[in-house]
């Protein structure tokens, strides 16, 4: 597992807090290991607004800048989990927001590539990253036109909930490529995962419900 540029002070504030989290998601049904103890290293605190610093280890979804959220620990967890990350593996977030779960695929030996569409979160990020010595490939844009210049990708996470399977992404997919994605309505999906396994054809697994700020763009919401 890669480790961030973090002070010595943060690594070691909260940390019990991290290992009750991770108690917490194995608990939940997490087994990935790896998985688990980038979560454990990672302080979430870092990704949360200041006056909710106190709540970074709740397993809940938090609100940040621009009416956007942090995904719930779990929820981010379920997801990496199902993206089976390899290292060196070259893995596109679409919605970069917090940037915690950026993170957390960097940490797993990812090369990240994340769009975000608000300039604001993006700019956020951008530095933020640069103080945690993270190279991840940010782009301001419309996610759900995926990064075709950067394509093809082991894997794809989307971290906000589309209308329906979004094939611009899943053609930028390695035969092979996994997609994570909740797809349904605006306030309730369906976690899916997509596997492409030729040119023209892909297999779907469905799973849980979970709850997703709406994917907007050309290929989702339009608001």
């Amino acid at each position: 597992m890669r480790t961030l540029n973090i002070d010595k002070f943060v690594l070691n504030s909260k940390r019990s807090s991290r290992e009750e989290l991770v108690k917490t998601l194995h608990r939940k049904g997490i087994k990935d290991e790896k998985v688990l103890a980038a979560i454990q290293y990672l302080p979430r605190e870092l990704f949360v607004l200041p006056s909710l610093e106190s709540r970074a280890y709740e397993d809940t979804a938090l609100p940040i800048d621009e009416q956007q959220t942090i995904s719930q620990p779990y929820t981010v967890a379920y997801m990496t989990e199902l993206l089976n990350v390899q290292e060196g593996d070259k893995i596109l977030e679409i919605g970069t927001g917090s940037g915690y779960q950026s993170a957390l695929l960097y940490l797993l030996g990812a090369n990240v590539y994340s769009i975000e569409r608000i300039s604001a979160l993006y700019e956020q990020c951008k530095a933020l990253f640069y103080s945690l010595d993270m190279n991840v490939k940010l782009r301001l844009g419309d996610g759900s036109l995926g990064w075709t210049e950067k394509a093809p990708f082991d894997s794809i996470i989307v971290t906000a909930g589309a209308p329906e399977l979004p094939n611009k992404l899943i053609s930028q997919l390695k035969i092979g490529g996994r997609l994570v994605v909740p797809v349904g309505v605006k306030h309730n999906q369906d976690m899916h995962l997509v596997i492409r396994q030729d040119e023209e054809h892909y297999s779907v697994e469905q799973f849980d419900k979970f709850t997703f700020v709406p994917l907007i763009g050309k290929n989702g919401w339009s608001n």
